[in-house]
């Protein structure tokens, strides 16, 4: 099971970005936990300075503006 947090304020922007990993690791089969991370503080310790973020079991693998559905597909399934 991928770890994903996503990094923002509850922006509609970080809203649609878990929606779109939710929705892509369901159409993929694949397992995720996802968790909201709102704490200004904890989303600077992952040196994210633009959000919505992804943390993907530990990496940033995107930072600012909701991420392409391409790109989220092959975060899945790597």
């Amino acid at each position: 099971m991928k770890q994903i947090k996503v990094l923002g304020s509850g922006c509609r922007n970080c809203v649609n970005t878990a929606k779109l990993i939710t929705d892509k690791a369901e159409a993929l089969g694949v397992a995720v936990e996802i968790e909201k991370v709102t704490d200004m503080a904890t989303i600077m310790s992952y040196g994210v300075m633009s959000t919505p973020g992804v943390v993907i079991d530990g990496v940033v693998v995107h930072a600012g503006g909701v991420p392409a559905p391409a790109a989220v597909e092959g975060w899945l399934r790597g």
